[in-house]
């Protein structure tokens, strides 16, 4: 069972490119953020037409997450982790989607960048990961196979960046930030990138300014977290970097990990 995330950064926008993802790498469960599209714009037939069906929560213009997976409906189990955005009256975003597939909790989640910092919108960066720590716990709880994956918009260490001093500023990797993540992982879940690649130097993101795809100015935002029971079975993980490179790109690329089936 192969299970991806990928930050398409407007599904209209970048739909041949992740058909054309798709198709080439086939993954079982494929998690997308910044759909960017109310819920009635959501273009499920076209992935119907290539063997997906697609459960979705989206917003207009901003935010939204879907879940895909090869030939069998998601069981949607929970969207939203009742948070209101951090402007007065906005209400909740679209930011988190949960279903199972095949016996697996698939819990997709769009986390709030935080800039400019500080200020209201960091403020709600961290009440959300607090807000994500506790649905963690109640699943880590129910022992089930579980992984929790997409763009956290957290670097979690300076190995994961190709400048600290860059980025140094930006709320991906304040101190705040950083061990909020880390108190994430404090019941044991597993980072599965950074398990398979612990000297770190794997990117997920370039920007589109300043040349940073081409020079290889990039760093790892996009996150796969294993609960104890999908740990055991992980065969593998990795980032499909070339699709970064493809014309009319998203600035993210897809990340994923295998897991074997039950021994």
């Amino acid at each position: 069972m192969k299970i991806a995330s990928f930050n398409i950064n407007g599904i209209k926008a970048r739909l041949p490119r992740l058909k054309e993802w798709l198709e080439e790498t086939r993954p079982t469960v494929a998690c997308l953020q910044e759909i960017k599209t109310m819920d009635d714009g959501f273009p499920a037939d076209e992935f119907e037409a290539i063997g997906y069906k697609a459960i979705w929560h989206g917003q207009k213009s901003f935010n939204g997450v879907a879940i895909l997976a090869d030939g069998v409906e998601p069981l949607e189990i929970k969207r939203g982790l009742g948070i209101d955005g951090p402007k007065d009256g906005e209400g909740e975003q679209a930011r988190y989607l949960e279903a199972e597939v095949n016996g697996v909790r698939i819990c997709n989640l769009y986390l709030p960048n935080g800039n400019p910092h500080p200020g209201p919108k960091f403020d709600y960066k961290l009440a959300w990961m607090d807000k994500l720590r506790a649905r963690m716990h109640e699943i880590w709880a129910e022992e089930i196979p579980a992984v929790v994956l997409g763009d956290f918009n957290v670097i979690p260490e300076d190995k994961d960046v190709w400048s600290v001093k860059a980025m140094q500023d930006d709320a991906l990797m304040q101190p705040e930030s950083r061990d909020a993540y880390a108190r994430l992982l404090g019941h044991g879940w597993t980072d599965a990138i950074n398990t398979l690649n612990p000297r770190g130097g794997v990117w997920t993101y370039w920007d589109y300014q300043a040349g940073a795809w081409q020079r290889d100015h990039g760093f790892r935002i996009d996150h796969l977290l294993l609960s104890p029971e999908l740990a055991d079975r992980m065969a593998a993980a990795g980032v499909d970097k070339e699709y970064r490179g493809r014309e009319k790109a998203s600035d993210h690329t897809p990340v994923w990990v295998e897991i074997a089936d039950h021994s």
